[in-house]
């Protein structure tokens, strides 16, 4: 699914997480609902985080959220549908 991480992120750092149950997940072109859609994640996906970045502050299955996970190279995810333990930053910010 994920075929190249950005270049700022090494493959030993990154871990995966679980979206929210019964959720198909927009992915969106950049942190936030008015960049394009590039793809929908079928519900039980898991994905990596490379890095995040604030953005659109989104309500979702885990809260509301400004925080935009990076799963793959121009493509974010809202952090209210991904279930990373935490409310806050998991991974470094985006440059």
């Amino acid at each position: 699914m994920v075929t190249a991480a950005p270049a700022t992120a090494s493959a030993a750092t990154v871990q995966y997480y679980p979206i929210a149950p019964g959720v198909e997940l927009n992915v969106r072109s950049g942190p936030g609902t008015g960049y394009s859609l590039v793809r929908v994640l079928p519900a039980g996906s898991q994905v990596p985080i490379f890095c995040q970045r604030p953005g659109t502050t989104v309500s979702g299955y885990y809260g509301t959220s400004n925080i935009w996970d990076n799963i793959d190279n121009g493509e974010y995810v809202s952090d209210a549908y991904v279930k990373t333990g935490s409310d806050g930053y998991v991974a470094p910010r985006c440059v």
